[in-house]
C-alpha cells in the first residue's frame, strides 16, 4: 500500500483548552499561571544519537524557546494542537499554517482563538499576524511584556549535508517539550503544501516526528533552526521514519512578507515539466543530456503568453511515462535545469512581475525566451 503524507498537527480536546487560563488575564497578554494540577515535568525522549552530536546540549539551548500551540475553531467544538518557536523579543512566534487555520468549510480560515503555552507553564492568547498556505508557515504575536522570551537562532540550509545529525523538539501527541534526534535523510525534497502547489527544497529526516510536532523546530548541532517540522510519510498514521521539514530559506521569505503585509505573494510561470536524463534524451533524439520537458503549459499563463509550448505526445520509457513534443527548458537566467524541481526553485525566489530569461530547445534549435512572471494563484494549473 502506498504511503500517505500526513500533516503533523494533533487534535486537542476542548477540555484541555479549558486549562489555558485565558480568563485569568492571558487573553489580554498578561502573565497567567497554569493551574496547580498541571502535568508532571516534561519528559525528554531521545530517539537516536550520533557520534559527536550533543543532543542534550541542543535541547538545553533550544527548548526554552519552543512552545505548544492550541487553536480553537468555529464554535469551539474543534481544536488542534501543534508546536512553534519564539522568533524574537517582540513576541513573534513561528509555527505551521495548518496548526492555526482550518479548511473544513471549503476555504482556509484562521482559528477563532490561539493559545501559546511556554515551558514555564505560562499560557497566553496570541494574535494571528498571517499565514502562508504555499509553504505552510504561520506567524503569531503575543504581548511580550512580563515574559523572559528565548528566541531561537535561524540557521542556513545551504550548509545542510545528508547524514548530519539533527534534533526535533515539540509536543507529539501532547507530550510537551519532547526531543527526538536523527539525521538528515535527504534534501531538496518536494512535499505537499496546503494548496495544489508543492513545497520545494524540503528537508527529509528520520528524527521522530508525530502528530503534534507540526510547527516545531528542526535543529542542527548548534541549536539553530534549519527547518519547521511539517509532515510525515506514513502507512500507520504515526511516524514511520520519514518526516519532512519546511526549509528555513522558505520560512524566512514567508516571515518577511507576513511581517510586512500579513499575506504573501509568489511568482508563477504556469508550466509543469519533467526532468530529462541522458538515456531519455537519447531516446528522443535531443542534443542535450539535461533540461525540463514541458509537459503542460497553463492556458493564459505567463509561459503561454511568452510562446512556450507543451507536449502533445506520450512516451513510455524505462517504466516511466513522459509527455513529449514540446519545448525543453535548458536554462533559466543562466542556471541549468537538471533536477525535477530546479525551475520551480528558481521561480519561487522571484516576485510577480519579474522577468526571467529561458534558454529553450525547440525543433533542434536553441532560443532565448523572455517570460514575465505572474502572481501564483491558489489553485495550480501547473508549475
Amino acid at each position: 500500500m502506498r504511503a500517505r503524507a500526513q500533516l503533523a498537527a494533533g487534535l486537542a480536546c476542548v477540555a484541555l483548552l479549558a486549562g489555558c487560563g485565558s480568563d485569568d488575564g492571558a487573553g489580554d497578554g498578561s502573565t497567567a499561571q497554569a493551574p496547580s494540577t498541571s502535568k508532571p515535568a516534561p519528559r525528554v525522549i531521545v530517539a537516536t544519537a550520533a557520534r559527536g552530536f550533543d543532543a542534550a546540549r541542543v535541547y538545553r539551548e533550544a527548548s526554552p524557546g519552543v512552545v505548544t500551540i492550541r487553536s480553537v475553531f468555529g464554535d469551539g467544538a474543534g481544536a488542534a494542537e501543534g508546536s512553534g518557536f519564539v522568533l524574537d523579543q517582540d513576541g513573534e512566534i513561528v509555527t505551521n499554517a495548518h496548526v492555526i487555520t482550518d479548511e473544513s468549510s471549503g476555504s482556509r480560515k484562521p482559528a477563532k482563538e490561539v493559545f501559546v503555552e511556554f515551558p514555564d507553564r505560562n499560557v497566553v492568547e496570541a494574535e494571528i499576524v498571517g499565514f502562508d498556505p504555499f509553504v505552510d508557515v504561520g506567524l503569531l504575536r503575543i504581548e511580550p511584556d512580563g515574559f523572559a522570551l528565548h528566541p531561537l537562532e535561524l540557521g542556513d540550509e545551504a550548509e545542510i549535508k545528508v547524514g548530519q545529525p539533527v534534533a526535533a523538539i515539540g509536543s507529539p501527541f501532547g507530550e510537551q517539550q519532547s526531543l527526538s534526534s536523527g539525521i538528515v535523510s535527504a534534501t531538496d525534497r518536494s512535499v505537499t503544501s496546503l494548496t495544489q502547489f508543492q513545497i520545494e527544497g524540503a528537508i527529509q529526516t528520520d528524527a521522530s516526528i508525530n502528530p503534534g510536532n507540526s510547527g516545531g523546530p528542526l535543529l542542527d548541532a548548534g541549536a539553530r533552526v534549519i527547518g519547521i517540522n511539517q509532515q510525515i510519510e506514513t502507512n500507520s498514521g504515526a511516524n514511520d521514519g520519514v518526516g519532512f521539514a519546511v526549509p528555513i530559506s522558505s520560512v524566512k521569505r514567508s516571515i518577511t512578507q507576513l511581517e510586512e503585509d500579513g499575506s504573501v505573494e509568489y511568482a508563477y510561470i504556469g508550466v509543469s515539466s519533467q526532468a530529462l536524463y541522458p538515456q531519455l534524451a537519447e531516446r528522443l533524439g535531443l542534443e542535450t543530456t539535461y533540461g525540463g520537458l514541458l509537459a503542460d503549459v497553463v492556458p493564459g499563463g505567463p509561459a503561454e503568453k511568452a510562446g512556450l509550448e507543451g507536449g502533445d505526445d506520450k512516451l513510455r520509457f524505462q517504466a516511466g511515462e513522459y509527455r513529449t513534443g514540446g519545448d525543453v527548458i535548458l536554462e533559466a537566467d543562466g542556471e541549468k535545469i537538471v533536477e525535477p524541481d530546479d525551475l520551480s526553485q528558481l521561480v519561487v525566489f522571484h516576485r510577480p512581475g519579474d522577468e526571467v530569461t529561458l534558454t529553450v530547445l525547440r525543433d533542434g534549435e536553441r532560443e532565448q525566451v523572455e517570460v514575465t512572471l505572474g502572481k501564483r494563484p491558489d489553485d495550480a494549473g501547473g508549475g
